[in-house]
């Protein structure tokens, strides 16, 4: 029989209907904050035990807290999912058809693409073919803000890309509608869209950019973990939480909860 939820599980959960997903500095914030907040038993390397309450309860609601890692710097991340749903239907309250059909597009555009990114132009180009309504460029870079705005999408320098919550809740989804397409990390397993691939043509494996920093961190000659050919491309720097790099400044935080987003969002979250 699962645990019932104490006060402190119920105020960790409602954080999370509001704001969707948080990283895990802010993840383990909240944690201590709830149970200090609420009386209740509090140790700082407890947090997926403590999860693991919640998403008992969750579980017949096809709801999941589920932890995931950002493509783009590596860093942890805990999000809301929805579990009953995995394609893009889920949106449908939210975005009307025509602005379903563009987001859907534009993930044509990032999984068709090398880097797991799309052009600002590119994805205004396609909403001249929509099938459904065609939009005006206004009215695409509208839609495109509310996409990442409401955490499905990134944006850097006019390339999109998807999101962390987008991959960590559609992955089933990214999987199944581009199995031909979409490779997994070497490394961590995950679906790999932003990442470096061997060069060699009969091998071919993919590894997230944060996970090559840390595979092959320290060694001089970095080779394919596959096939054991030179790895050609840059190794960059190892990707760093905040929180690790100054552990007074991350206990000083500690209090510290997430900020809720604005009613509008929270009703966009809650029927997400």
């Amino acid at each position: 029989m699962a645990r019932p939820l104490g006060e402190s599980h119920k105020r960790f959960l409602q954080t999370m209907m509001v704001n969707g997903i948080i990283d895990g500095a802010k993840a383990r914030a909240l944690h201590r904050h709830c149970c200090e907040t609420h009386g209740a038993h509090y140790a700082h390397d407890k947090l997926d035990e403590f999860i693991e309450v919640i998403n008992a309860q969750l579980q017949p609601m096809f709801m999941q807290i589920r932890k995931g890692m950002s493509e783009e710097d590596g860093l942890q991340y805990h999000a809301l999912v929805n579990m009953a749903e995995t394609d893009v239907t889920r949106m449908s309250t939210d975005y009307a058809d025509n602005e379903l059909e563009l987001f859907r597009k534009t993930m044509d555009l990032i999984v068709d693409s090398d880097n797991g990114t799309a052009s600002s132009t590119d994805i205004l180009n396609c909403a001249d073919s929509l099938q459904t309504k065609k939009l005006k460029k206004r009215e695409t870079e509208h839609v495109l803000n509310r996409l990442v705005q409401d955490k499905w999408l990134n944006e850097k320098n006019g390339d999109y890309s998807l999101s962390t919550r987008c991959i960590m809740e559609m992955e089933q989804y990214i999987r199944m509608l581009y199995q031909d397409q979409v490779k997994v990390c070497h490394i961590c397993h995950n679906v790999a869209l932003q990442c470096q691939m061997c060069e060699n043509p009969t091998c071919g494996i993919k590894i997230h950019t944060p996970c090559v920093a840390r595979y092959f961190k320290g060694r001089t000659d970095p080779r394919c973990p596959a096939c054991e050919d030179f790895w050609p491309h840059e190794i960059p720097d190892m990707y760093r939480s905040p929180s690790s790099q100054s552990e007074t400044q991350s206990a000083a935080k500690e209090n510290t909860a997430p900020t809720p987003r604005s009613t509008a969002q929270t009703r966009r979250t809650r029927r997400s």
